[in-house]
């Protein structure tokens, strides 16, 4: 994405995505992959994504709402 210019603001594509994703109450590769399309994020922000919705201890906190 060099020199190439999001739609949104920094930061504001993550959030979107982030929402997307627990909208949609799927925490899969297949979910994040689909996030990082539809927000064009960068390949470091799905990676960040990847390792925060595929955590086994975040899945826990999820599952329990805490």
């Amino acid at each position: 994405m060099d020199g190439a210019k999001s739609i949104f603001p920094k930061g504001d594509a993550m959030r979107l995505a982030i929402r997307w994703i627990s909208e949609m109450h799927q925490y899969d590769v297949e979910a994040i992959e689909e996030a990082c399309r539809r927000y064009d994020l960068s390949p470091i922000e799905e990676e960040f994504l990847l390792k925060y919705f595929l955590n086994a201890d975040h899945k826990i906190k999820i599952v329990k709402g805490t």
